[in-house]
C-alpha cells in the first residue's frame, strides 16, 4: 500500500515558502529595529525548558496548553516553549536579576500550544515581544503602547487600534465597592467578560451590569466608566488609563472594554490588544505583570507585549524580487565577491545547462560588468 501521508503536517502546523519567508523575515526585522532602536537589548531563550520553570515563573500561566515530555537525561518533565514572556521573566530572576533597572528586553521566535486559539487552528506561532522589567508606571505602560504601535507601523500595518482592559476589575471592586462572595468572583469575572447580561445576574452580579455599557471609542467609554465608580475604586486605573491615551493619541485608534480578559491570564492592573486593518483577528497583546519570586524572593512589577504578526506577514502583499546576479562557469570569483560587497545577489552556474533566466536572475556577468537580462 502506498504511503500517502507521509508528507503532510500536523493540523495547526504550516511551511513558509520563499516569498512569503522573505516576508517574514522583513517584518520580525522591522519590529525587532524599532525595539532596539529604544534601548531593548535583545535576548534568546531555549526553545525546551523544565515544565516546572515555565508553569510556575508567572501566575495564570497554563501549562495544559503545552507539549510536554519526560526528559531521559534528567527524567524529569520538559516542555515546549507556548509563550517567551515567562522565559523572559526567569532570565530576569537570575543571570539578569542584578541588572539596571528599568530593564528593557526584546526578542523574537516561534512558541507551539498543544492547540490552536479560538477559531485560529494555528498550533505554532512568531512571537516578538519586548519586555521592560522593573515598574509598571503608567509611563513605562505608555512607553510600551507607543513602541508597540511604531513597531507594527513599521512592519507595513496600517489602520491600527488599541482596545485597553482592566484584567483585574471585578478583582478590584468585589474587594469594597461591590462586594461579592469569593466564590462568585470567577463566575461574575467569566459572564462579564461574555458580554451575557442575563448570565450575570443568575451569577449574582447585577450591580455589576453597568460596566457593559463602558465599552467602545476610549473617550466616551472612560466617561462612562468613570461615572460608574461613584466610590472611586478604579480612580487610579481611570487616570492611568487617561494618561496612557494623551501620550498615543493620534497614533492610532483606541478603545476600551474594561471587562475583557480572553488573552490576559497574568496581567494584572492594564491589559491592551493591537488590532489592524485588513488582517485577521488580533496582532498581539501586552500588559502589566508580576514576575514572581524576581528579586531578592519578593514578586517584581513589569510591563510588556507579546506580537504575533503572522496573520500580518500573510497579508502584506510579497517582497519585491531583488536584482540578481547569474554568474557563468567562467566568472571570475574576486569580481563576483566585489559586487556582493556592494549589494548584489549572485547565483552561480552549476553546469553548463544552468539558466539565469529559469533560476530568477535579472542581470548576467559578462567580464567585470553587469548586463541586464
Amino acid at each position: 500500500m502506498a504511503d500517502t501521508d507521509r508528507d503532510l503536517l500536523p493540523e495547526g502546523l504550516e511551511d513558509r515558502l520563499p516569498d512569503s519567508a522573505a516576508c517574514a523575515n522583513r517584518v520580525t526585522r522591522a519590529l525587532m529595529d524599532v525595539m532596539d532602536s529604544h534601548g531593548y537589548d535583545r535576548v534568546q531563550t531555549p526553545t525546551i525548558e523544565f515544565e516546572k520553570s515555565m508553569a510556575s515563573r508567572m501566575a495564570g500561566v497554563q501549562p495544559r496548553r503545552m507539549f510536554r515530555f519526560v526528559d531521559p537525561a534528567s527524567l524529569r518533565m520538559m516542555a515546549l516553549r507556548s509563550d517567551i514572556t515567562v522565559q523572559v521573566g526567569r532570565m530576569a530572576a537570575t543571570s539578569l536579576a542584578d541588572a539596571s533597572r528599568p530593564l528593557r528586553l526584546c526578542y523574537a521566535g516561534q512558541v507551539l500550544t498543544i492547540k490552536g486559539d479560538g477559531l485560529d487552528p494555528a498550533r505554532e506561532r512568531l512571537q516578538v515581544g519586548a519586555e521592560l522589567i522593573g515598574t509598571d508606571s503608567v509611563a513605562a505602560a505608555a512607553e510600551l503602547v507607543a513602541m508597540g504601535i511604531e513597531a507594527l507601523q513599521a512592519a507595513g500595518a496600517t489602520g491600527i487600534s488599541v482596545d485597553f482592559t482592566l484584567p483585574d476589575l471585578v478583582d478590584t471592586l468585589a474587594d469594597k465597592a461591590m462586594p461579592l462572595p469569593p466564590e462568585r468572583i470567577e463566575a461574575v469575572r467569566r459572564e462579564l467578560d461574555a458580554k451575557d447580561a442575563g448570565a450575570l445576574v443568575a451569577e449574582g452580579g447585577a450591580a455589576y451590569l453597568p460596566l457593559l455599557t463602558a465599552i467602545g471609542p476610549f473617550d466616551s467609554a472612560i466617561e462612562r466608566l468613570a461615572a460608574i465608580d461613584a466610590g472611586g475604586a478604579l480612580s487610579s486605573r481611570i487616570s492611568a488609563l487617561r494618561g496612557i491615551a494623551a501620550r498615543v493619541s493620534g497614533m492610532a485608534r483606541l478603545t476600551l472594554d474594561p471587562s475583557e480578559r480572553h488573552g490576559f491570564e497574568y496581567q494584572s492592573w492594564l491589559g491592551f490588544t493591537f488590532y489592524a486593518e485588513g488582517v485577521r483577528g488580533t496582532l498581539g497583546r501586552g500588559g502589566t505583570y508580576a514576575i514572581l519570586g524576581a528579586k531578592g524572593g519578593r514578586d517584581e512589577p513589569a510591563i510588556g507585549f507579546s506580537l504575533f504578526p503572522d496573520p500580518l506577514i500573510d497579508a502584506l502583499a510579497p517582497e519585491p524580487k531583488r536584482d540578481t546576479l547569474f554568474l557563468p562557469l567562467d566568472h571570475d570569483p574576486e569580481v563576483a565577491a566585489r559586487l556582493r560587497a556592494v549589494g548584489w545577489r549572485t547565483v552561480a552556474a552549476l553546469g553548463s545547462d544552468c539558466d539565469a533566466t529559469a533560476l530568477g536572475c535579472t542581470h548576467r556577468l559578462a567580464g567585470s560588468e553587469t548586463v541586464s537580462l
